[in-house]
């Protein structure tokens, strides 16, 4: 069990590592360490991958346009960590074909593209899912017959994973608790402590339900808090200095899938501004489309799409798919998140230009930070983090004897643990079906198989146990109440919104986005952790305030 009060409880009073932000760095930094045998406690101020680490466009991928910017290292290394997570989590990082149409009139020429395809294979070392192959408007009219064919040069099509980034993040935390770690979610670092030499030596932190204050003392502690990297930097620097980030904002949209029925998914540039994005299939029922990238100052928890947001994806694709023309009343749901982008020292350079690479500083007073990066990259980033700690463990003499390897690269996340070799999700599901018997359906069944991986079985077990555990959430989609409890005793949630916008996704696919579950949703949870009336009320509130920012785009 995973309780998030239990996570509390367990948090201090010293630990080898304390790491600030339970995004997806944050949680494979505390992965790494302790599967090496440190002690590591992770404090989030909301839930694991509520802020960059669930916003992003939901790929594993090389980062074929960065090759265009000539950042071939970034994209070697993006590509060998595709691979590695398409091992360690088959369940949840998914081949997914990408076209790349290319008109009269375009910019790129079809064999530069074409040029390039091959250099993305080859950084590959030629694993990719599939090898890439190119499209005439014949075969683009039988493989895509969304797409205007009008105009047509050529159309590459290559491959590349999808997954889910809020569930990727989630069992990195889980596995990192397997191995000992902490990961204390609602949990606010407000200031950080040091010792008589002036060095970086733990953090006050406080529980945001109930503003109990507590001393966590570390031997490192390490920065990986995204967008809000600067406001921890603050706590540490004694003097102001310039700001080590500059955050752009990057929003996307969700239709429903029959207004763009993509067969994969679309690399597009855009029209208006040549900036590339993507419109991508999101079964069973939906095409999500994004992102921008518009630079932004404004506080990282009130980040939300603006209706210029919103216009500009549906021109992208208005111009791509004509005879499927969307409207603002097709938008389903909106998600905005800021990239952490280090602020480069050349002045100028248009958002799009700022480069993807990471950074790992260790300031003065000992304060590691790791800034940048991708999504795809994080499981290296997280390790280059923690030889970083542990070089400074040394120095301090406080690390342990024997450090084992970590071997991230091998060892399957939780719910790859017994995965078929033949990456088959339908037999998983129709195991899942076997042990949830008549209380888990197939539609339910291959959503657990896609969501759970093999601990789907676990969540069928209990429909087997409880019959009112199988009910569907909302009438007609396949998420079930079983899925409310495993979140709650398994997987740290503790708000209505946990459930709905990361352990489910109904936030983002229903037409309703899940408001009028809600109540239904909080008394479920709240009969397992002992809410009152009051408590299941506010977090309804919540829930309420994180889908009303998700529409304010509708009031221009």
């Amino acid at each position: 069990m995973a309780r998030r009060t239990e996570m509390w409880d367990r948090l201090g009073p010293k630990v080898d590592v304390l790491v600030v932000g339970g995004g997806v760095n944050g949680s494979g930094i505390a992965r790494d360490a302790a599967r090496r045998g440190l002690s590591v406690a992770v404090v989030e101020m909301n839930d694991v991958a509520s802020g960059t680490s669930s916003a992003s466009s939901k790929l594993v991928h090389g980062g074929l346009r960065y090759l265009e910017m000539g950042e071939f290292s970034l994209v070697f290394e993006a590509v060998s960590e595709r691979r590695i997570l398409m091992d360690v989590a088959p369940h949840l990082v998914n081949p997914l074909g990408f076209l790349f149409p290319i008109y009269e009139g375009s910019r790129h020429k079809p064999w530069v593209v074409n040029a390039g395809m091959w250099v993305y294979d080859g950084l590959s070392l030629f694993r990719s899912p599939k090898l890439h192959r190119n499209l005439d408007a014949a075969a683009l009219a039988v493989e895509e017959p969304a797409l205007r064919r009008e105009g047509l040069k050529g159309a590459p099509l290559y491959y590349d994973c999808a997954t889910d980034d809020a569930r990727l993040t989630l069992e990195t935390a889980l596995d990192a608790i397997l191995a000992g770690a902490v990961i204390s979610t609602w949990t606010k670092a407000i200031s950080l402590l040091k010792d008589d030499r002036g060095r970086v030596c733990g953090a006050v932190v406080e529980n945001r339900h109930t503003g109990e204050l507590r001393e966590v003392r570390a031997s490192v502690v390490v920065n990986a808090s995204g967008p809000w990297t600067d406001r921890v930097l603050a706590m540490s620097r004694p003097r102001a200095e310039g700001p080590m980030l500059r955050p752009t904002k990057g929003v996307h949209i969700v239709v429903p899938r029959e207004k763009l029925p993509l067969e994969h998914a679309l690399l597009a540039s855009h029209p208006r501004d040549g900036r590339v994005l993507f419109g991508i299939p999101w079964r069973p029922d939906a095409t999500y489309i994004g992102t921008t990238d518009t630079d932004y100052e404004g506080d990282p928890s009130d980040v939300h799409a603006t209706r210029a947001d919103v216009d500009y994806l549906i021109d992208a694709m208005r111009a791509y798919a004509p005879n499927h023309p969307l409207t603002h009343d097709d938008v389903l749901s909106t998600w905005a998140g800021l990239r952490p982008l280090v602020r480069p020292p050349e002045a100028g350079l248009g958002e799009s230009a700022v480069s993807r690479e990471h950074t790992i500083t260790v300031g003065e007073d000992g304060l590691i930070t790791i800034a940048g990066g991708k999504l795809t990259t994080y499981r290296r980033m997280s390790a280059e983090v923690v030889d970083t700690a542990v070089k400074l463990l040394h120095l301090q003499g406080g690390t342990p004897k024997s450090l084992m390897p970590a071997h991230t690269d091998r060892e399957p996340l939780p719910g790859a643990v017994g995965w078929p070799d033949d990456d088959d999700h339908g037999a998983v599901a129709r195991k899942i079906v076997e042990v949830g018997g008549a209380g888990v359906e197939a539609d339910t069944a291959r959503l657990l198989a896609d969501t759970y991986g093999m601990r789907g079985l676990e969540v069928a077990r209990m429909v087997r146990q409880d019959p009112s555990a199988g009910e569907r959430i909302v009438a007609g989609r396949p998420e079930i109440l079983a899925q409310v409890d495993w979140a709650v005793e398994h997987e740290l949630a503790y708000e209505v919104e946990d459930v709905l916008a990361r352990r489910t996704q109904l936030y983002y696919r229903d037409r309703d986005q899940g408001l009028a579950a809600a109540p239904r949703v909080a008394a479920r949870m709240g009969a397992r952790l002992g809410w009152d009336a009051g408590r299941r009320e506010d977090s309804v509130r919540r829930y309420a305030e994180l889908v009303a920012r998700s529409r304010r785009w509708r009031d221009g």
